[in-house]
């Protein structure tokens, strides 16, 4: 099976988000599967071309790409996944991509990614490389589908090429004027209210992939479920609704090789769930490279999160008052919104005794906080799957969550479990999105971790699950499947 995965960001060439960690980690898994596969994307003028081992592919030379009717020059720069045999081509156009960013707010935005599209497609042409699937994830690569069917449908070697749309968040639509039409030479006919390409007055990319793509997968098979609410939906549930016999979550996987306890080169102290001693360490080593006090009786809490209200930063703040005055020790890391910057500053000013924030993104510090921190607090409004839950669980560090898309699916309450008989939890989780449910469930593992053999079972039952993307990638293979047999019908 041939497949093409398209995508406007790949760890570690350039990254905003989760996408990237997708991207990056995903088509090596499908390799194993027996997947032939190649990875594009935009050549962002931030990725060192030396450190990567790009090279210029000379058998297609410039490649002329029409955007709002302007001819623009392409060249294609090629690498490989690094740990693996996966090629990746990079889309080079530095009038779109020398910007020092990956997404703008520049008047052009529609453009850069309408070139990006096209010429995914005309490369895949001039390397006479005919997909049987390809890809796409999020609104910047959404136009594909559509592309593929209408304006490139002259060309036979995509005659049977079939189209999987990946949202990862659904919240980012990808929305701009009328004008993207001529743009990017749509069919005005596709643009009427309610039609496949309008959403609210506007030109909607991702809408056009939903709609286009023969299957919709997105990263849980909770927010699958979510994304067809007026509550979780960003206004797209009705046009979801249209497509939800195709529609499928996939729960994503994190790199079993960078997250390892046994071999994490960030760990003054490696362990594993047979002798977790090293946990213990790095918990005293980064209480006094914080200042905390040193502590063994009581559990560290860990944060490690944009600070915004999706994350649930607004339901911190609530009970702030409460969880502070608990028996428990706190290191935040992360940045965001001004308000919940000073909030934590503040704190790790006035109880430096027991809280401590880092404002701003250290790797290392992940690193070392899911090494050393006893708890780690997820409390998001939605969470389309997360990671570091996932990196937590793996780690011992058992995660506070509210049980809300990917976090719904990965922390198994140890208290709801138990209820039911068994002893298989292996975290702690909420429902209610208020500070009164987060502060309850929060003292609710506190009380829990006084007691040392039920606390180690816990770890245990977390560092147990496979998270690796094998799993992950066998699903992907079935929808893919499934993809080309309705296409080919």
């Amino acid at each position: 099976m041939k497949v093409a995965l398209v995508s406007s960001e790949v760890a570690p060439f350039a990254k905003t988000g989760g996408l990237a960690d997708v991207a990056g980690a995903l088509p090596k898994a499908l390799k194993q599967t027996g997947c032939d596969i190649k990875v594009f994307m935009p050549k962002y003028s931030t990725i060192d071309e030396s450190k990567f081992e790009l090279h210029y592919e000379y058998s297609i030379g410039e490649m002329p790409v029409r955007v709002g009717g302007i001819p623009r020059p392409v060249h294609i720069q090629q690498s490989t996944l690094p740990g693996s045999t996966v090629d990746i081509y990079f889309i080079d156009c530095p009038h779109f991509f020398d910007r020092g960013k990956i997404y703008t707010a520049d008047w052009d935005e529609d453009e850069r990614f309408i070139l990006f599209n096209k010429a995914v497609i005309e490369t895949l042409q001039r390397l006479q490389w005919s997909p049987d699937v390809v890809h796409c994830n999020d609104w910047p690569t959404a136009l594909i589908p559509l592309l593929l069917k209408d304006n490139y449908n002259w060309d036979s070697m995509f005659g049977k090429t079939a189209s999987i749309m990946s949202i990862h968040n659904i919240g980012y639509q990808g929305l701009f004027p009328l004008e993207t039409l001529s743009r990017a030479e749509l069919r005005p006919e596709l643009f009427y209210p309610g039609g496949p390409l309008e959403f609210n007055g506007a030109v909607c990319f991702l809408k056009a992939g939903i709609l286009f793509s023969e299957i919709i997968s997105t990263v849980s098979e909770t927010y699958a479920k979510e994304i067809l609410t007026p509550e979780y939906g960003a206004g797209m549930d009705a046009v979801l609704g249209s497509r939800e016999a195709d529609l499928s979550g996939v729960l994503n996987g994190i790199d079993v090789d960078e997250w390892n306890p046994q071999t994490d080169k960030h760990l003054p102290h490696k362990y594993s769930m047979k002798n977790m001693e090293g946990k213990n360490k790095n918990k005293e080593y980064l209480l006094e490279h914080t200042g905390l006090q040193s502590r063994n009786d009581v559990p560290l809490i860990g944060i490690i999160s944009r600070m915004v209200a999706q994350k649930g930063f607004d339901l911190i703040a609530e009970s702030v008052h409460e969880l502070m005055g608990m028996d428990a020790q706190w290191i935040i890391l992360g940045t965001g919104e001004e308000r919940f910057e000073n909030l934590f500053r503040a704190i790790g000013q006035s109880l430096s005794h027991k809280a401590w924030a880092y404002i701003g993104f250290n790797n290392d510090l992940a690193h070392l906080i899911e090494g050393g921190a006893d708890m780690f607090l997820m409390p998001s409004l939605y969470e389309p799957c997360g990671l570091n839950q996932m990196y937590s669980l793996r780690y011992g560090t058992v995660p506070i969550a509210r049980k809300t898309g990917g976090l719904a699916d990965t922390v198994q309450d140890w208290h709801e479990y138990l209820s039911q008989g068994s002893e298989v939890g292996d975290g702690f989780s909420f429902n209610d999105a208020t500070g009164f449910a987060l502060s309850s469930t929060v003292r609710r593992a506190i009380e829990t971790f006084k007691d040392k053999k039920v606390w180690q079972k816990i770890q245990a039952n977390g560092m147990q699950r496979d998270f690796s993307w094998t799993a992950s990638a066998k699903k992907y293979v079935t929808l893919y499947e499934n993809a080309m047999a309705k296409r080919h019908a």
